[in-house]
């Protein structure tokens, strides 16, 4: 009796091919997957891992593209896993992008604010004064403001538009505005003396600014953390109602530091109208040129008793940040 030979089919080209593209979407999922993984267990607050976390909406979109991929080849044990790490990540990203639906009475005072990075005082002086001019902008917060600046925007004028200033010993920060400043008290907190903090009386009521510049998690990530401790602390203590904070805040909506800074009670005004991602650096210049900006760090946040009203980034030579001008209503 004679053996039967049984023919085994060859993997065709299309079958090899497949394989390999479901490879690599699969080893494509490791990025998004491990900044999920990070932000879901907030491992980024004080470490090195702060860095690739900012990638997370670009990963997020990567997530996407390589989900329907999969589906096109038919993978769905790796779509699923695909399918369900997009839908976490667009449970934190959607919300970004829809305005808050809020009333606002037309006779609520307004307050106009700016926050721009100087870099180390190269900021052209000039279009930084026609930016508050042309924006009518109440109070700006400066960030590295050194170097000839400080007497660069008083021999333009700055002290005709914005005449009051608050500049702490020691810090590269510093609030100008066109209201009377009053810094903390000795009865305020500590935390809160810490800051650069003054209060401005707007329509007769009272809004507590507070100038932002954190350490950058690059250069050391637990000053970084420290930093965002400092203000945590400080608006525990002294209450977010009816604060404001601007500035460069090194971080974007998705690292720890600032979720749980947000968690005291504060809004973020570019979430809030919808434009959850709106990059501010890095700015082309001489430093980076050509370079568009990919990663939202400048914010300006604020209480429950206001309510924001616009915001937009503007672009000044000479920095690395675009500065963001906000228009907010004190409602409360």
């Amino acid at each position: 009796m004679g053996k039967r030979t049984v023919a085994v089919a060859k993997p065709g080209r299309r079958g090899w091919t497949r394989r390999v593209l479901v490879g690599v979407c699969t080893l494509g999922l490791a990025l998004p997957a491990t900044l999920s993984v990070v932000r879901l267990g907030g491992w980024d607050d004080g470490t090195a891992l702060a860095m690739p976390m900012v990638l997370l909406p670009y990963a997020a979109l990567g997530t996407l593209v390589l989900l329907g991929v999969l589906l096109a080849l038919r993978s769905w044990w790796v779509a699923g896993v695909a399918g369900l790490l997009a839908v976490l990540q667009l449970c934190w990203l959607v919300p970004r992008f829809i305005p808050e639906d809020a009333s606002i009475a037309a006779d609520a005072p307004r307050l106009r604010v700016a926050t721009s990075n100087a870099y180390m005082g190269r900021v052209d002086v000039a279009e930084l004064i026609r930016l508050v001019r042309e924006q009518r902008v109440d109070v700006l917060a400066l960030e590295e403001f050194g170097g000839p600046v400080r007497a660069a925007l008083e021999r333009a004028g700055i002290a005709e538009l914005l005449p009051y200033r608050r500049l702490p010993e020691g810090r590269d920060t510093v609030l100008y505005s066109r209201f009377p400043l009053t810094p903390p008290d000795a009865s305020a907190p500590a935390a809160a003396r810490a800051q650069v903090t003054a209060d401005v009386s707007v329509g007769g009521r009272t809004v507590r600014l507070t100038a932002v510049h954190t350490y950058y998690p690059l250069g050391d990530a637990a000053a970084w953390s420290a930093d965002f401790a400092e203000l945590r602390a400080a608006a525990s203590e002294g209450g977010t109602r009816n604060a404001v904070l601007l500035g460069d805040f090194n971080a974007t909506l998705d690292h720890a530091p600032m979720r749980a800074l947000l968690a005291t009670g504060l809004t973020d005004t570019h979430a809030e109208l919808g434009r959850g991602v709106s990059p501010t650096w890095p700015e082309d210049n001489d430093d980076f040129p050509y370079l568009p900006p990919v990663i939202q760090i400048d914010h300006v946040l604020h209480g429950d008793a206001l309510t924001a009203v616009s915001v937009a980034e503007h672009r000044l030579q000479g920095t690395d940040h675009r500065a963001v001008v906000a228009e907010l209503a004190v409602t409360g």
